[in-house]
C-alpha cells in the first residue's frame, strides 16, 4: 500500500434484504484509488480502482446497473476508499488487493489446470526443479508445461546442455563428495567446491535466457565462450560449447516460427464457452512460439469479455511470479470501461519489465492469426474441462483441496520369482499419457511383491519426472506400507497422495475377482478403513480402469520378458552359439520372425558366424516356425525392442 494512501470508510445501515444506500457526496474523494466494498461482517466482496473515486462510486447507484452489480450492492454493507496520488498507483494497489482477499465479485484469475513449472531458487547454488505451484518467494519460474511428460523432457535436455545440481537442499548441505552426477559430466559439484559462484551463475543466466525463449542470445554467448576457449588452445573445452551450440539450434528448430523478425509478442484471445468464457494466451520469443495457457471464468456472459481483458492484463502482468511482459501484448479489444486507462497500464508494465510494453490491437496478417489462434485453444481447452469435475470430485474423496490431475499406478508382474516386471502407467485429466509409461526390470525380489514395490520406489525416486498427484498400488495396505517407508526417506519430491486399490472381498472374505466387480476399496496410508468411495461410482470406476491399465500393461512386459528369455535359452543351445553371438543376432534381426525366416546366406553374413554355425543355425531356426515364445499361444513372438528393455 502506498505510504500516502489515505483510508476513508462509509457505513450502511440498511438491513439485509435491502441495496446498499449511496454514500453521502462528502464522504467521496474526486482524487485517484481504490475502493472496497465489505459485507456485514466485514468480508471484502468487490475491489475497484477509479481515477475519480467519486464519480466511479456513484455510477453504482444508478438505475440501469448490470444484475451482477446490483447482487453486489445487496450483498455489500461498509464502502472503503484508499486514496492514491497517481492512477497507476490505483492500479497496482488494487491487484495486491485482489490476489490478497480474492474478493467474491471480482473476476478472479484462475489456471485452466495446473500446469508444471520450472523454478530457479535464489540461492548462491540454486537447482533446476519442476513444480505444481509459483510461490511468492523470490524465485525464477517459467513455463507453463500442459503436461508432465513435455516439462520432464524440457528438463532432461537442459541439464545435458547446463549441468547444475540436483540433489535436495538438505543433501546439498550435507555432502562432501561429489556425486555420481559429477562423474558423468552432469552436475559441477558445487557441494565440494569444484566450481566457483561466479562460474555457476553464468550457468544459471544461460539457462534463464534458454528457459525464457531467448535461444538467439543463448546461442550467441555459447559462440562467445566457444571462440574464446578455442583461441586459448582449450579445445576439448570448446567442442563441449560446439555440442551446447548444435543442441540449442535443434531445440529451436522444433519451434514454430510465426515472426521472422524475432519480435516478443503475448497474444490475448477471447472464446465464448459453455460454462462462460475463457482466455487463451500465446507467448512468442524471437519470433518462435514458446508457450500456450489458458484461463476460464465460469458465470461470466459476452457483456464481461471488455471488462475481461482489462483485469486480465492487471492481475496476470502485475502479479510477482509471473514473468516479464513483453515489448507488445496484443488484444482482441481495448479494454473495458470508461475508467480503465490503457496509457496508466502500459506505464505500470514498462515500469515492471524495464522497457517500454505496448497493449495494442492486431494490425498485420500474422498478429490477427496470432490472436485467433488464443480465441481457438480457448475454445478447444474448455472441450477438455469435463474431466475436471472428475479431479474436483477424487480430491473431496482423498480429504485434500489439491486437485487430483496426475495419477500413477504400478503393478508387479511375475512367474514364480523370475522375470520381474513393475509396469507404471500415466493418466492425467482423464487421459492417458502412453509417453510417460515405463517398464522396470526388478531383480532380487524373488516373488517377494513388497520387496519389488520398494526396488520400483528406490528408483522411481531418482527420476526427473515429477511426482503426481495421486499414486496408486495394485493391492492394499501391506503394499502402501512397502513403498510409503521408500518415499519417506526420498530425498526429492514425494507423491501428494499414496493409495492402494484392492479388491473386494466375498462373504467368506477373500479376494472377489469376478469380472465387473465394482466394489473395490480405495486405502490410504494412515487410515485403518477404507475411504468411502460409492460402489459403482465414476471416480472408483476411474481408478479400477487405471488399475486394470496398470496390470494389462505389467503383464504384457513379462509376458515379453519371459518369452525372450526361452528364446535366448535356446539359441545358447545351439552348438557354436555364445553370448556374443546370440547378442548379435539380435542386433541384426527386427524380431524373432525375423530371425526364424533367415536363409543360411543372410546368417552367414552376420560377424563371428561361419558357414558351419549358420547350418546349424539355420536348421534350428526351421524347427521353431511353428513354435510360440511368446508365453502365450495366441499371441505373435516379441520384437526385438522388449528384448532390449531386459
Amino acid at each position: 500500500m502506498p505510504d500516502n494512501a489515505v483510508k476513508k470508510s462509509a457505513q450502511n445501515g440498511s438491513g439485509s434484504d435491502m441495496k446498499m444506500s449511496r454514500p453521502p457526496l462528502d464522504s467521496l474523494s474526486e482524487l485517484p484509488g481504490v475502493y472496497l466494498y465489505k459485507d456485514a461482517v466485514g468480508t471484502v466482496v468487490y475491489v475497484g480502482k477509479a481515477s475519480n473515486l467519486r464519480r466511479r462510486i456513484l455510477s453504482y447507484f444508478r438505475d440501469d446497473i448490470p444484475p451482477k452489480t446490483e447482487a453486489m450492492l445487496r450483498c455489500a454493507r461498509n464502502l472503503e476508499t484508499i486514496i492514491t496520488r497517481t492512477e497507476k498507483e490505483a492500479l497496482i494497489l488494487e491487484a495486491e488487493l485482489i490476489r490478497r482477499y480474492r474478493p467474491h465479485y471480482n473476476i478472479l484469475l484462475k489456471d485452466g489446470g495446473r500446469y508444471c513449472l520450472f523454478r530457479i531458487g535464489t540461492d548462491a547454488f540454486p537447482r533446476l526443479e519442476i513444480v505444481r505451484r509459483a510461490g511468492r518467494d523470490g524465485a525464477s519460474y517459467f513455463g507453463p508445461f500442459p503436461s508432465a511428460s513435455s516439462a520432464a523432457e524440457t528438463l532432461k535436455t537442459v541439464r545435458a546442455l547446463f549441468p547444475m545440481r540436483r540433489c535436495s537442499d538438505r543433501s546439498f548441505r550435507n555432502r562432501v563428495r561429489p556425486c555420481l552426477y559429477y562423474h558423468m559430466g552432469r552436475c559441477p559439484a558445487p557441494c565440494a567446491g569444484m566450481i566457483t559462484e561466479e562460474q555457476y551463475a553464468e550457468t544459471v543466466r544461460s539457462v534463464t535466457r534458454l528457459l525464457s525463449g531467448r535461444t538467439k542470445d543463448t546461442l550467441h554467448v555459447l559462440h562467445e565462450y566457444m571462440e574464446k576457449a578455442s583461441d586459448e588452445l582449450d579445445f576439448e573445452k570448446a567442442a563441449v560449447f560446439r555440442d551446447r551450440i548444435r543442441a540449442v539450434e535443434a531445440t529451436a528448430e522444433r519451434q514454430s516460427v510465426l515472426f521472422h523478425d524475432g519480435r516478443d509478442v503475448d497474444a490475448i484471445g477471447i472464446a465464448r464457452i459453455a460454462e462462460g468464457l475463457g482466455l487463451g494466451l500465446l507467448s512468442v520469443r524471437d519470433g518462435c512460439l514458446i508457450d500456450a495457457r489458458t484461463f476460464f471464468f465460469p458465470g461470466l456472459s459476452t457483456e464481461d469479455s471488455e471488462d475481461l481483458v482489462g483485469v486480465f492484463l492487471r492481475q496476470f502482468y502485475m502479479a510477482d511470479d509471473t514473468p516479464q511482459p513483453p515489448s507488445k501484448i496484443l488484444v482482441p479489444w481495448f479494454p473495458g470501461s470508461e475508467e480503465e486507462s490503457v496509457g496508466v497500464l502500459e506505464d505500470a508494465l514498462s515500469d515492471r519489465a524495464g522497457f517500454t510494453v505496448r497493449i495494442a490491437m492486431p494490425g498485420e496478417r500474422d498478429e490477427i492469426s496470432l490472436v485467433d489462434m488464443a480465441e481457438r485453444n480457448a475454445a478447444e481447452s474448455a472441450a477438455l474441462r469435463k474431466n475436471q469435475d472428475l479431479a474436483g470430485s477424487l480430491a473431496r474423496l482423498f480429504g485434500t483441496n489439491r486437485p487430483i490431475e496426475r495419477i500413477e499406478c504400478v503393478d508387479i508382474s511375475h512367474t514364480g520369482g523370475r522375470n520381474t516386471r513393475a509396469g507404471m502407467v500415466v493418466f492425467e485429466q482423464g487421459r492417458p499419457v502412453k509417453e510417460s509409461w515405463r517398464n522396470y526390470r526388478i531383480d532380487g525380489a524373488d516373488g517377494d511383491d513388497f520387496a519389488a514395490l520398494a526396488m520400483w520406489a528406490e528408483r522411481r525416486c531418482r527420476e526427473a519426472q515429477p511426482m503426481p498427484d495421486l499414486l496408486l498400488i495394485d493391492g492394499g495396505k501391506g503394499q502402501i506400507s512397502s513403498v510409503e517407508r521408500v518415499f519417506r526417506d526420498c530425498d526429492g519430491d514425494r507423491p501428494h497422495i499414496l493409495a492402494g486399490i484392492a479388491k473386494a472381498r466375498t462373504e467368506d472374505g477373500r479376494s472377489d475377482r469376478r469380472a465387473g466387480n465394482t466394489a473395490d476399496r480405495i486405502f490410504v496410508s494412515g487410515r485403518v478403513n477404507a475411504l468411502p468411495f460409492r460402489d459403482g461410482s465414476k471416480e472408483l470406476l476411474y481408478l479400477q480402469h487405471i488399475r486394470d491399465t496398470a496390470h494389462h500393461f505389467a503383464i504384457g512386459r513379462h509376458r515379453e520378458a519371459r518369452g525372450h528369455a526361452v528364446v535366448q535359452s535356446e539359441l545358447l543351445r545351439i552348438p557354436g552359439i555364445g553370448p556374443a553371438a546370440a547378442r548379435r543376432l539380435w542386433d541384426h534381426f527386427s524380431s524373432v520372425e525375423a530371425m526364424i525366416a533367415a536363409t543360411e546366406d543372410e546368417l552367414r553374413a552376420i560377424p563371428g558366424i561361419g558357414a558351419r554355425r549358420a547350418a546349424e543355425l539355420a536348421s534350428r531356426l526351421a524347427s521353431w516356425k511353428q513354435a510360440d515364445f511368446s508365453g502365450k499361444s495366441s499371441r505373435k513372438s516379441p520384437s526385438v525392442r522388449g528384448w532390449k528393455q531386459i
